[in-house]
């Protein structure tokens, strides 16, 4: 069984929409032994970190994600939650990965801020991209991402360069994996990715 987790970030319908597309059973939960009784669990989201954060909390999950011993999955938001913290809100996050989220700097080139979009992934190291060649497509929206971890134990599975910006597209510690990019929204390289995931 695949638990959503619902903690008022919006995007889930998208990502249940891939799951049906890939003939999954799923439940979109907040309970917490629902999530822990899960196979996988995809922590989607999109908005603002220290208000997910906020969310996090009040339904106790801040306490029970980095006890998760299945395969979890954060997107967008769902890994910026996972960092250490985002400057986005001054938030503290939950810690799993090494690694702080930062806001795009304009540069002379002038990038748009938020980055919405297709760019590329690269240095792909992961069991997650199986299937997938280097310099395929994936689908952004967004303002801040995770750096680039300068230590610890959390793996740089994928980057992303952003104008002269190169951030983590996807991380990886133990059984925790995110993605800054929407596999959801990432057409068929993107299923394919979700497909992998639920195979580790």
């Amino acid at each position: 069984m695949i638990a959503i987790v619902d903690y008022d970030t919006g995007n889930l319908r998208s990502v249940e929409n891939a799951l049906k597309k890939l003939g999954q059973d799923y439940v979109v939960t907040s309970d917490p032994e629902i999530i822990r009784s899960a196979d996988h669990v995809l922590l989607p989201g999109v908005g603002e970190a220290s208000s997910a954060m906020d969310n996090l909390r009040s339904r106790g999950l801040d306490k029970v994600i980095p006890t998760l011993t299945q395969p979890v999955l954060g997107i967008c938001i769902g890994i910026q939650v996972l960092c250490q913290c985002s400057e986005e809100g001054n938030a503290t996050c939950l810690g799993v990965f090494d690694s702080k989220v930062r806001k795009f700097q304009p540069e002379e080139e002038k990038i748009k801020i938020p980055e919405m979009g297709w760019n590329t992934i690269e240095s792909l190291d992961s069991p997650l991209f199986k299937g997938i060649k280097e310099g395929d497509f994936v689908y952004y929206v967004h303002s801040f991402a995770p750096s680039l971890p300068q230590s610890g134990d959390t793996r740089v599975i994928a980057k992303t360069t952003y104008g002269s910006q190169t951030f983590a597209a996807a991380l990886n510690r133990g059984n925790f994996y995110g993605t800054q990019f929407h596999p959801e929204k990432s057409g068929p390289v993107g299923s394919r990715i979700l497909k992998n995931f639920l195979e580790i």
